[in-house]
């Protein structure tokens, strides 16, 4: 089972920003250590508890802290950006660490309307004008001449692209170009099947691609006990509910039996959204990863957690890659 990372580069409480970055830096060392194929960070802005709002900033020094694992966006929000410096940025990324940048992009702006006047962006245009700014970019890693301006550093780079998506739009689009593409069922599970089904019925092949490559999303939190990885799991739920109830902040300590506190709309809120998870002993995040590419038959499984305790953290990567070995095997 091919495994990746998908990383918040969260601020804990009492943290900062400084130690956010070191500790992902730490975590992708042991995600390379176990085999994770890549190690993504997303762009969020004016978030305290995410310190990943400069991606390509974030990724170089991730970069700098591994050596061979695959590096990337996951991703960028295009519609915030004008391709010309997406291609800038991730050409000097992989000028930086050839062969190991991944270029994830996403249609959602991934911010409010306060970041969306911030960034001086019509976010609405920008959304619909997302299709013609992907193939712009590859059209600028391409160096193609029908672009007016051609990105220095960024002609002649080869990240690899990928589309992400939440919804059906963005596997229609993958589908088309040609392009891998990700599913963001971590928090969105929602039309999973639906999505996948469309980008592997509709696939085109294209010079990137000779067959359709899919990858989703799992909240995967392992520990020895299924109690304990349930006490871990409890800081990302924490600050998915901050975050649906418009308090979002910095990634707070584990609460015993969080769930069991929530009113019965927001348990049911969490349930729903959280759905695609495997949390507990190997054993148990074994069945759960088994039982979740039986369902979906993707190519890699990317996993996402936010845990508090850093050493917490970097043992629940172990096992998670152990649990992926045994399904394999079993």
């Amino acid at each position: 089972m091919k495994l990746s990372v998908l990383d918040l580069v969260s601020v804990v409480e009492g943290g900062t920003v400084r130690e956010a970055l070191d500790n992902s830096a730490a975590a992708a060392r042991v995600a390379e250590e176990c085999g994770y194929q890549r190690y993504w960070v997303a762009e969020h802005h004016g978030m305290e508890g995410i310190a990943s709002a400069a991606v390509a900033v974030t990724l170089a020094h991730i970069g700098h802290a591994t050596s061979t694992i695959r590096i990337g966006a996951g991703g960028i929000m295009l519609p915030n950006h004008n391709p010309l410096v997406i291609a800038e940025q991730f050409g000097t990324l992989d000028a930086l660490f050839p062969g190991r940048i991944d270029l994830g992009l996403g249609r959602a702006p991934g911010a409010d309307q306060r970041i969306v006047r911030a960034l001086r962006k019509d976010t609405n245009r920008a959304a619909e004008d997302f299709p013609a700014d992907v193939v712009e970019l590859q059209l600028q890693f391409a160096g193609d001449p029908r672009v007016p301006l051609q990105a220095v550093p960024g002609k002649g780079a080869r990240p690899q692209m990928w589309i992400l998506g939440s919804s059906l739009f963005g596997a229609q689009l993958a589908a088309m170009l040609g392009l891998p593409y990700a599913f963001a069922s971590h928090f969105a599970p929602d039309h999973l099947d639906a999505a996948l089904k469309i980008y592997r019925e509709r696939f085109q092949p294209s010079d990137v691609l000779d067959a359709p490559y899919c990858a989703a999303a799992i909240n995967a939190v392992a520990a020895e006990t299924d109690e304990e990885a349930t006490l871990l799991a409890s800081s990302m739920d924490q600050a998915f509910v901050a975050l649906r109830t418009g308090n979002p902040g910095k990634l707070k300590p584990p609460v015993p039996g969080y769930r069991d506190s929530l009113p019965p709309p927001a348990l049911a809120m969490l349930e729903h959204v959280r759905q695609v998870s495997a949390t507990g002993s190997v054993e148990t995040v074994r069945r759960g990863l088994k039982a979740f590419v039986e369902r979906t038959g993707v190519d890699e499984v990317i996993v996402a957690a936010s845990i508090f305790d850093q050493e917490a953290r970097r043992r629940s990567l172990r096992l998670v890659a152990e649990a992926a070995r045994e399904t394999v095997t079993t």
